[in-house]
């Protein structure tokens, strides 16, 4: 407490973690320790901060160690509260800043950004809530492309992968369904927006099982249907040069001009 020359042991925490006490006042407070929870949770927020130690030499007034001093003598207890009350408002607003951070991560997962909502064939509808059409149950995915008219379309001659991304420009960016024909699995894949600037992001990826996807003479019925993939872009559509639709092991199976 501020004017008493004796501090209580919640305020002797920052020293007992700088190392400052005599071996008395440190066997004090970690008896106190033991029952305490609030101290002991602002020790561990102060953990690690001896690596600090060696800066203190360069704050004013710490003055020059004499000869055979060590060079991470322990500060004085004033500086040593000025030091912790620094680090606490350093950790506090490092964790706002974390909190900011994943509160928009959950409004862009929300918007639909990042997001990869594929359907297979067989009735499979992992997103739910899709439209019904007279032949069953629409994914998500599907849906949202049949209802986005901007559309870029292209086939590998080499592959024969076919694919067929549609756009919609959003405030995050731009938001993308594929439509992936032709692709035989087992394989993992990525749909890649890269942008005018050369930069590349990831929209979706996902997982092509054995039989594959939109493949014209397969005997299974799910294997014959398309591919829908949804997901997104931080670049707005205008600032898209192409798409690519690669494998984890680094092969293009299509590229697709924006």
């Amino acid at each position: 407490m501020q004017g008493s020359s004796v501090p209580n042991e919640h305020e002797t925490v920052g020293a007992y973690a700088l190392g400052i006490l005599d071996d008395a006042e440190a066997t004090a407070f970690e008896a106190h320790l033991a029952t305490c929870e609030w101290c002991a949770q602002q020790l561990d927020e102060l953990a690690g901060m001896e690596p600090m130690m060696a800066a203190l030499a360069d704050l004013p007034g710490a003055g020059t160690p004499a000869i055979g001093e060590s060079l991470s003598a322990r500060p004085a207890p004033r500086l040593a509260e000025k030091l912790v009350d620094e680090v606490a408002e350093r950790r506090a607003r490092k964790k706002r800043r974390n909190l900011y951070l994943v509160s928009t991560a959950a409004a862009l997962i929300v918007a639909g950004p990042f997001a990869a909502v594929a359907t297979t064939s067989g009735g499979d509808d992992p997103g739910g809530g899709g439209r019904k059409t007279e032949a069953g149950q629409v994914s998500p995915a599907e849906s949202a492309f049949a209802e986005m008219t901007d559309r870029v379309t292209a086939t590998d001659p080499g592959t024969e992968v076919s694919a067929t991304v549609a756009l919609e420009k959003k405030a995050w960016g731009t938001e993308t369904v594929l439509e992936l024909k032709n692709v035989k699995g087992p394989e993992k894949c990525a749909l890649i927006a890269v942008g005018k600037n050369g930069e590349r992001q990831t929209a979706s990826s996902w997982s092509v099982p054995e039989w594959g996807y939109g493949i014209p003479d397969a005997t299974e019925e799910k294997a014959q249907k398309p591919l829908y993939v949804q997901g997104g872009a931080a670049l707005e559509p205008n600032e898209i040069d192409h798409f690519e639709v690669m494998t984890f092991d680094g092969q293009r199976l299509v590229e697709v001009d924006a």
